[in-house]
């Protein structure tokens, strides 16, 4: 009996050390013991974005509209006469224009009657000053979500852009009411006028995209935009028609990105003479290349804004 109970210890001993044999084969040596180059390593890094990333603006589009719609809504809150502050203002600044330039200083309109032709020049202008204005304090006023969450940052002054153009269109009917009241009737050149507005909106775009990158860092530049806006808009044909200006300055008046777009939408909308192609060409020239500068700065100072602000 001792003898058979000694060969079934040795035979259990034997069959526990060929299990734990095959266990070791099978199961994976302990993660201590792995070696280094069976580890899996993931990089994470940020990735190569540049130009308008147009792909990213439309998967956040719907972020788009809510921003483009909240700025509309914000700038009209607890006003008594709402969007009608869109007509006043560019219809006040009309009546001083003709009263100063037409009556007094004699300026030209160009065959159109100046309170039209004045109108016209305003309007454009308010549409680029209003969203150069609020495109720059953009970034800064959207603090909250930039220091927060993730998304293009190049929606925030793109939609602050956008919002403009709800003032124009409510001030964009009194202009059809006045040049229906003169006898002014559009011709076929009104097919036009939405790519002159689109180059207004540009040329805002353009220069809010540097001022509103530098804001973010030097609060100064808010300040310095009004007086800015005032010097602009005196540069700009608002007031006079483009073609005072001598003709061996024509050129560099054209610099102008605002020339091509006031000039344009008065051609377009009003019976007056086309604007000499030259100048024309050179401010549409400086808007595109000021929007390409403009969206390369933008790209490489944005991730800095949650820092800085």
């Amino acid at each position: 009996m001792t003898t058979h109970r000694v060969e079934e210890d040795e035979v259990a001993l034997a069959v526990t050390a060929t299990e734990q044999d095959v266990i070791a084969k099978v199961q994976p040596p302990p993660r201590a013991e792995r070696p280094a180059r069976d580890v899996p390593v993931v990089m994470v890094a940020p990735g190569q974005r540049s130009g308008l990333d147009l792909g990213e603006l439309w998967a956040y589009r719907e972020l788009l509209y809510f921003l483009t719609w909240r700025d509309v809504k914000v700038r009209y809150k607890q006003t008594v006469i709402g969007a009608a502050w869109a007509v006043i203002q560019p219809l006040v600044t009309m009546l001083i224009f003709t009263g100063i330039f037409s009556r007094f200083a004699r300026v030209p309109s160009e065959g159109v009657p100046y309170p039209v032709f004045a109108y016209a020049g305003l309007l454009p202008w308010q549409l680029f000053a209003g969203a150069l204005q609020r495109s720059i304090q953009s970034v800064v006023s959207s603090a909250a979500l930039v220091t927060k969450v993730y998304f293009p940052r190049l929606i925030v002054p793109v939609a602050a852009t956008l919002s403009a153009t709800v003032d124009f269109a409510v001030a964009f009917s009194v202009l059809v009411a006045m040049a229906v009241g003169y006898g002014i009737v559009p011709t076929w050149r009104i097919l036009t006028l939405p790519g002159f507005v689109g180059l207004a909106l540009l040329a805002a775009l353009a220069v809010g995209l540097w001022l509103s990158a530098l804001n973010v860092r030097y609060r100064d530049v808010g300040h310095a935009v009004p007086f800015l806006i005032q010097v602009w808009m005196l540069a700009s044909p608002v007031a006079y028609p483009a073609s005072l200006v001598p003709e061996r300055w024509q050129l560099l008046y054209g610099l102008n990105p605002m020339v091509v777009a006031i000039e344009g939408f008065r051609w377009a909308l009003l019976d007056k003479p086309a604007p000499d192609i030259l100048p024309m060409v050179a401010s549409t020239a400086v808007t595109f290349l000021l929007l390409i500068f403009g969206l390369n700065y933008f790209r490489r100072t944005e991730r800095t804004f949650a820092d800085v602000i």
